[in-house]
């Protein structure tokens, strides 16, 4: 009855729009979106990027069938403020634009774990399909995926969500993609997953066709990527939401650290190797080694040159230190060892905590970029879910010129080298004297609401 339940979506009136692995276009063009807020300065060596919303307005420009869009928030419209600020203003207008696709004739479709959002209702109000998953019944966790697919043609993922801070008050990072059907039809497949939870409590466990990935780490979408040979693919978390063939996340972040040559540059809002589980009403954290270990076996083991650069801001977890002051260690008096952490701080954030945030989630190599939703945090890739693209370069970096690689690899070294990247003792002027590891152990007993902090019942 479950397969027949489930095989039955097959034919729930979408052929996919006649794409197939057959016929897809595999000549994509892509662009590194990037939102930089007013209150932040850098230094610009090369061009802009092009600004996250504009991004998001072309892709509507585009769009003359379809939009499926999964998003962690919506937020557009700041309904929250007695007077909505000018920056909002960006969130205001795209909203608007997305009330309007009805008119043009665009069906849009929307998944998402929200069941009481104003501007949902407002979108359902104007004809918009929105689906429910319900990710406390499946993980006790939270759908953190943020991805747009236009006619199927298009993509957009990234750090920046359906909120009008990710179009104005925090640094925001992302990639469009189009002309890239290829691309665009396995995204969809994801898209199609969430669908098919809608109203439901339970995960199949004979998979519909129609959500069966194209592409993997084993088996790349090879493309070219505004003329330059590449591969790609799309990945997911958490596992219980991998269809088959589909490739986890934690993987493609392992494939793509075990593959880089000489350096590896990662940029993440959290990073805490620690997961938190309930048994039997016993809540129960655990170190999570998944990334620090091969982050660890690629500085010392094989000597790659290794930068991360994480958000110091007020949920900034205490052990946080106590895990990088680890991760440095291992160069102590070691030859050919690096591995360098800073912190990114606006220090002018005060009580607004999402100023000048760093909200970015990628990692880039000598000879692959990774752009998920995730922050490196062990009860994210436990619990909630996301998405991540993998785009690999080939050939060397001076026979293909400048591609994404470069430009994302760029953007990590401007923020490297800005003000606002700081040593641990830099920021530590700022918040005084760290909580010690006892104090970090009571931190985590209490039952403070934390992001990364859903329980996980085995």
């Amino acid at each position: 009855l479950v397969a027949l339940i489930f095989s039955s979506v097959d034919i729930w009136g979408d052929d996919e729009d006649g794409i197939t692995e057959e016929n897809c276009s595999k000549d994509c063009h892509i662009v590194l979106v990037e939102n930089i807020p007013d209150e932040l300065s850098f230094s610009m060596d090369g061009r802009p990027h092009l600004p996250v919303s504009v991004g998001f307005h072309t892709l509507l420009d585009q769009a003359k069938h379809s939009i499926e869009v999964v998003s962690s928030a919506w937020d557009l419209n700041s309904w929250d403020l007695e007077t909505i600020p000018n920056p909002a203003k960006q969130g205001q207008l795209l909203f608007q634009r997305l009330l309007k696709l009805k008119s043009r004739g665009v069906k849009l479709k929307i998944a998402s774990s929200l069941t009481n959002s104003t501007e949902l209702k407002a979108l359902a109000a104007h004809n918009a399909e929105v689906h429910f998953v319900n990710m406390t019944v499946f993980t006790r966790g939270g759908l953190h995926s943020s991805f747009w697919i236009v006619d199927r043609k298009h993509i957009y993922i990234g750090s920046a969500d359906m909120d009008w801070r990710s179009l104005s008050k925090r640094k925001e990072l992302g990639v469009v993609v189009y002309n890239c059907s290829c691309l665009a039809l396995d995204l969809h497949r994801v898209f199609s997953f969430y669908w098919q939870l809608h109203e439901r409590d339970y995960i199949p466990s004979i998979w519909s066709k129609r959500v069966t990935a194209l592409y993997g780490k084993n088996n790349a979408l090879q493309l070219h990527l505004n003329s330059t040979p590449a591969t790609a693919y799309v990945s997911t978390s958490p596992e219980l939401f991998c269809s088959k063939d589909r490739t986890r996340d934690i993987d493609a972040i392992y494939q793509v650290i075990q593959s880089a040559k000489t350096f590896i540059f990662i940029s993440v809002t959290d990073y805490l190797p620690l997961v938190k589980r309930s048994f039997r009403g016993t809540s129960v954290t655990r170190y999570w080694s998944s990334i620090d270990e091969v982050i660890r076996e690629a500085v010392v083991l094989r000597g790659i040159k290794v930068r991360l650069l994480i958000s110091f801001w007020k949920k900034t977890h205490p052990l946080t230190f106590n895990f990088v002051t680890s991760l440095k260690s291992l160069c102590v008096q070691l030859y050919n060892c690096s591995l360098e952490v800073r912190f990114f701080s606006h220090k002018e954030q005060n009580d607004d905590i999402q100023l000048g945030l760093n909200h970015n989630k990628y990692m880039v190599t000598d000879n692959a970029v990774y752009i998920g939703n995730h922050d490196w945090v062990g009860s994210d890739f436990a619990i909630n879910a996301g998405v991540g693209l993998v785009v690999k370069m080939n050939g060397s970096a001076e026979d293909r010129g400048v591609t994404i690689l470069e430009r994302v690899k760029a953007t990590f070294e401007r923020d490297w080298r800005s003000r606002y990247a700081q040593s641990r003792h830099g920021v530590k002027d700022q918040q005084g004297k760290y909580r010690n590891s006892q104090q970090g152990k009571k931190y985590m007993e209490t039952k403070e609401e934390n992001e990364w902090k859903y329980p996980l019942y085995l």
